[in-house]
């Protein structure tokens, strides 16, 4: 493995995909692969560049980029590190995402800062393997549970209370993140397309993780409304 982790980016969107390899050249812990702009050409670059991680959009004009994702599971290799990173929120989409290995699956739109967090989450992912690496071959129960942790150890997902998920936590994240100010559990479910209550849910979540705080507005009359803010 080279010091710096190689990047295939992958997006149908000549625009979006430039962007994003701008965000992965602009963090400087990575050199970029290459850009694909469609499911036969990521794979082909896979094979041709050797990346260490893929960012994977599903929406792609010749195949899903869950076809795409069976492939790369398929092909033989050292195995290729995926993060998702598209605009599909169906709850199949995320689960067979999930299924297939993904590191993170980071719904559009989003912020540099956002991506640049699941990057440096990979750094550790990768610094944790390779240490483990230098030490054995054969895994303990700790070390197993360390490296399952390691990409979701800097987010408030890894140990959830009853009902909640971990995609939709990781959504009602990001989206409280990238609202301009304070945002409202209803403002927030409107965006994902869950209700109020349930995006109160998980902002509560938050707030207990020390990830956000509660900022409560007060009208002229009645109760005040609670409004949540990221805390970066």
């Amino acid at each position: 493995m080279t010091d710096r982790p190689r990047v295939l980016v992958v997006d149908d969107d000549f625009a979006v995909a430039a962007l994003h390899r701008g965000f992965v050249e602009f963090h400087g812990g990575f050199t970029v692969a290459g850009v694909a702009h469609d499911g036969a050409e990521a794979l082909r670059l896979v094979d041709e560049t050797d990346p260490d991680l893929v960012l994977l959009d599903v929406y792609l004009p010749d195949m899903s980029g869950l076809e795409v994702l069976q492939q790369l599971r398929a092909r033989p290799g050292r195995p290729v590190d995926v993060i998702a990173i598209t605009a599909a929120r169906e709850l199949e989409t995320v689960r067979t995402a999930m299924a297939g290995g993904v590191l993170h699956y980071l719904v559009k739109p989003f912020t540099a800062q956002v991506l640049r967090e699941r990057l440096d989450d990979y750094l550790r992912h990768r610094a944790e393997i390779r240490r483990t690496e230098a030490q054995t071959t054969a895994l303990d129960q700790d070390q197993v549970d360390r490296l399952l942790a390691t990409p979701r150890s800097a987010h408030p997902t890894a140990t959830l209370p009853k009902g909640l998920s971990i995609a939709t936590m990781e959504a009602v994240r990001d989206a409280l993140a990238e609202h301009p100010g304070s945002a409202s559990a209803q403002e927030i479910g409107d965006r994902l397309g869950v209700s109020r209550v349930s995006a109160r849910r998980y902002l509560e979540h938050l707030v207990a993780e020390g990830r956000a705080r509660v900022a409560p507005r007060y009208g002229a009359t009645g109760r005040p409304e609670n409004r949540y803010v990221w805390i970066s």
